[in-house]
């Protein structure tokens, strides 16, 4: 996972991906964003590699979840 901008295919939002972490208790890959919409519950997150690159259906349309854009 490379550190950039990416867009939320469903949403529509952008957000900028930091860096991997590790899950303390499983050491699966997180991956650790911030959303750069504004957003009334948090500025940072952090999801599961394997679903922030997961191939997802949106109107009938097979799409990344994320689709990277650009560099910082």
């Amino acid at each position: 996972m490379k550190p950039g901008i990416y867009k939320h295919s469903k949403k529509g939002t952008m957000c900028r991906v930091h860096f991997v972490a590790k899950h303390s208790e499983t050491l699966e890959d997180m991956i650790v964003y911030e959303e750069l919409s504004d957003n009334d519950l948090s500025k940072y997150w952090v999801r599961p590699a394997s679903m922030f690159e997961e191939i997802v259906e949106i109107k009938g349309e097979k799409v990344p979840r994320f689709v990277w854009v650009r560099e910082k």
